[in-house]
């Protein structure tokens, strides 16, 4: 029984409203109906599989498996269709074409070999569906893995895709790949001895650079090629001469980057993301104080198109700098403010020693270096003394220390935050009201702060970054190895309320 393929498949077909599909054998001319409860019999490494016709067809049309469900009908006397692989495995995909959900004897497999055979068929989507983390709950996330590389393990710098969860980071001049399965999908060398920033802007292109050498970069992971490179330049000016990266950000079509020489001169420039030329350059200025340093830190805000630039440094008095928000398209400040010299007179000296924006609320979150305290302003209303500082109702977690080491990060709409060792989560309350759950006015008490990590976890070592993505939680830590993975359990229904 030999099988004719046609150009895009086994039998050429047109389906009805019903779900009948017509088939057209290639030879005789004649039409052949295949309906959607017609039974198909398949021979998988050796293994009888028998399933119909609809439950082929929705692995979508362009897998393997929809394919095979264009045949005539089979009868007792047929042959089933012999495909090569592993027929345990099938037989986990199968149930999840059935059921849209992966059956108790997934365990057995890793994600890889999951992986691996759904590429096969052609149903990598439907696997990724139901393997992707639940939404994540800092209240009740859990360490679920660390990424480690294979050869310079110290990470540097990564950058993490919201869609799918995947991951790219640096280790030494190396960089490196993760899919949504948290796979490794490649690893290159750099051109830089050292990876201090790094930024995915495309699937397949990143956007790099170091404190220690000139320019941003741009490199495809997935031939491992630098395809461009920018450098700020001023003829007029002979100051401008091997400026470093210290922050990248983007948008759609622009990437940010800010720019460092060595005589302390300073600007941020845009630059497109598909030609890799200089858009324009704004925010230049000298770096001779606090207040005129590099950004260390920059956002992009989608809603209003503006960027969010800050500074931080420390010294023998503490810490200082700046939080700046920009106007791309006019290069102009549209906001800013400066610390200490700025915001109420208790609050003088206790600069923040981080800042982040959640874009999705709009909000502006710092934590102060002296107090540890949180603070929130809203975007939209910004001012002389914006900041609302957060109460901890908890008395079990009150800060001791300050928050000197401390980072920050926002995501989904919670506020993560590092203090040494130590990972927590500020969730926004929800309340009651008439038997309708609805969200608290803003207020001091309108965030519930709470631990992400067990005692045991803060003794890894100092958090330096933090970063979410596809749901997961991506944390590293100061000269330690990889970057843990943390995500919530999908049998959790852990909430805040007051």
């Amino acid at each position: 029984n030999c099988l004719r393929l046609l150009p895009y498949g086994i039998f050429s077909s047109a389906s009805t409203s019903d779900g009948a599909t017509k088939m057209d054998d290639g030879d005789s001319g004649g039409a052949i109906w295949v309906q959607p409860s017609d039974r198909i019999k398949l021979n998988v490494g050796g293994k009888l599989f028998e399933t119909t016709v609809s439950t082929l067809q929705s692995g979508g049309p362009d897998s393997l498996l929809a394919a095979l469900s264009n045949r005539p009908a089979q009868n007792s006397q047929s042959e089933p269709v012999f495909i090569d692989r592993d027929p345990e495995i099938f037989s986990v995909l199968l149930s999840l074409l059935r059921s849209n959900r992966l059956p108790s004897t997934a365990r057995r497999f890793t994600k890889q070999e999951l992986a691996d055979e759904a590429s096969y068929y052609g149903i990598e989507s439907q696997l990724k569906s139901v393997m992707l983390p639940c939404p994540l709950s800092g209240i009740d996330a859990s360490l679920v893995t660390t990424i480690r590389p294979a050869s310079d393990p110290i990470v540097s710098s990564f950058t993490a895709d919201d869609a799918d969860g995947s991951v790219w980071f640096s280790h030494g001049g190396q960089l490196s790949g993760y899919d949504w399965n948290l796979s490794h999908v490649g690893t290159i060398r750099t051109h830089l001895d050292y990876v201090t920033s790094i930024r995915r802007i495309r699937p397949e292109i990143a956007a790099v650079g170091s404190d220690v050498i000139a320019g941003i970069h741009f490199y495809s992971l997935a031939n491992g090629r630098r395809v461009g490179s920018t450098d700020w330049a001023d003829p007029s000016d002979p100051r401008i001469y091997k400026a470093r990266v210290t922050a990248i950000a983007d948008s759609p079509d622009s990437v940010f980057a800010a720019f460092d020489c060595y005589q302390k001169e300073n600007c941020i420039l845009e630059i497109d993301k598909w030609s890799l030329n200089v858009v324009s350059e704004f925010g230049r200025q000298s770096g001779s104080s606090s207040k005129t340093t590099v950004p260390g830190k920059l956002t992009y805000l989608p809603a209003s198109g503006v960027l969010v630039g800050s500074a931080v440094t420390s010294g023998a008095f503490g810490f200082s700098g700046y939080i700046r928000i920009w106007d791309p398209r006019s290069g102009k400040v549209v906001w800013e403010t400066n610390e200490p010299g700025s915001g109420r007179s208790s609050r003088f000296g206790d600069s923040f020693a981080d800042v982040d924006v959640d874009t999705e609320e709009s909000t502006l979150f710092k934590v102060c270096s002296k107090s540890g305290d949180l603070a929130m302003a809203d975007l939209r209303k910004l001012g002389d003394d914006p900041w609302l500082y957060l109460l901890d109702k908890n008395p079990r977690m009150k800060n001791i220390g300050g928050g000197s080491n401390s980072v920050i990060h926002c995501y989904r709409k919670q506020v993560f935050v590092g203090r040494e060792g130590e990972l927590e989560v500020w969730s926004k309350v929800v309340e009651r009201e008439e038997n309708v759950e609805r969200e608290s006015r803003v207020s001091e008490g309108s965030y519930r702060r709470n631990y992400v990590d067990k005692t045991e976890d803060k003794e890894r070592g100092t958090i330096k970054k933090i970063e979410g993505g596809g749901d997961r939680l991506f944390v590293c830590r100061e000269d330690v190895e990889g970057i843990e993975v943390w995500e919530s359990s999908c049998f959790s229904g852990s909430l805040s309320v007051s």
